[in-house]
């Protein structure tokens, strides 16, 4: 999983967008390096937020207002078979008025994409993601949103569900698209820019994105991303039993230092950075997690109880990515 830097560069409605002076710095901030063009590129983002609740507040006089909640749909052409939903957590309890209906029990609560409300019109039709993260339980006090892959027929469909059938409780806000942006290899960089283009409710300009990859060395890169046994006379790399979730996290921040340096080069003023976003690696290590926990069972026993491999080798690819362009394209609006 490459580790990467979004930065977003908001433009008036009237005014050129950044995109030609950064591809012109990119060129001369950058001479000992070859800057080679090496295709094209494309994103969608659409942007949902609850609605306010039917019941004015004075109806119930102990809840508190409730914060917005947001879902997230994001598309990339450079992972296309993954579809990308980020989803607000619900960060306090659900007020249950006197003599109201007992709540839906866990083990028959919605999705995570689904509404907090449980509409007797409304059915969870959200597939099962082809990430593990999914089924994991995430702690609304430590993680206030979750990332949830699925494949991208799922993904439009999902999205038509939430546009439809669940107009009362969620309204699409903003759709921007980067519609043709262009890839450029830069030594150990792969640098992606474009203009971000609203599409939906108006058509006009947002601004300049920038996707700076790194691609050097890297610790997350010998994890490995099937469910093959880790033995040690199978021939499988096994050195990533020495590897701590701090040196996940000590890899993510240097990495950010190399590029916050490299975008600090190309001198370009009012750009939004996003990259050590909130729950960034989280993916990571669970797949660390996962391979330390198969690499302690015996050959025997794992080959007994092994299962089906998904279809998908690396179901996390691309989620920490998603989380930036989000948080990045969130708000600019």
């Amino acid at each position: 999983m490459p580790i990467t830097g979004v930065y977003f560069v908001p433009s008036h409605p009237n005014a050129s967008t950044a995109l030609g002076t950064i591809t012109e710095r990119l060129r001369s901030a950058f001479v000992d390096e070859d800057l080679t063009p090496i295709g094209r590129w494309a994103l969608e983002h659409k942007l949902m937020r609850d609605t306010p609740g039917c019941l004015p507040a004075s109806a119930n006089p102990g809840q508190q207002t409730s914060k917005p909640r947001y879902m997230q749909f994001l598309s990339l052409s450079h992972y296309p078979h993954h579809g990308f939903i980020y989803t607000s957590e619900p960060l306090e309890k659900p007020f249950h008025p006197p003599n109201a209906a007992s709540p839906v029990p866990p083990s028959s609560a919605a999705s995570p994409g689904a509404h907090p409300i449980n509409s007797p019109g409304v059915v969870n039709a959200t597939p099962q993601s082809t990430g593990s993260n999914a089924a994991t339980p995430v702690s609304p006090t430590t993680d206030a949103m979750r990332m949830t892959s699925v494949p991208p027929s799922a993904y439009n469909t999902l999205f038509q569900h939430f546009t439809y059938a669940c107009q009362p409780f969620w309204c699409h806000r903003l759709t921007v698209a980067v519609p043709n942006g262009a890839v450029y290899d830069m030594g150990d960089f792969r640098v992606r820019v474009g203009d971000v283009r609203q599409t939906f409710p108006a058509a006009r300009v947002r601004g300049t994105v920038v996707e700076i990859e790194w691609r050097g060395p890297s610790v997350i890169e010998s994890l490995p991303l099937s469910d093959a046994i880790p033995d040690a006379d199978s021939g499988i790399d096994v050195s990533f039993v020495a590897i701590e979730e701090s040196d996940i996290d000590a890899e993510l921040a240097a990495t950010a230092s190399l590029i916050r340096e490299f975008w600090t080069r190309l001198q370009v003023d009012g750009g939004r950075e996003s990259i050590l976003v909130p729950s960034l690696g989280k993916e990571i290590k669970d797949r660390l997690a996962s391979c330390k926990r198969r690499s302690a069972v015996p050959a025997e026993t794992a080959l007994e109880n092994a299962t089906v491999q998904e279809a998908d080798p690396d179901p996390y690819a691309g989620a920490d990515l998603a989380r930036q362009y989000m948080e990045a394209l969130r708000f600019n609006r």
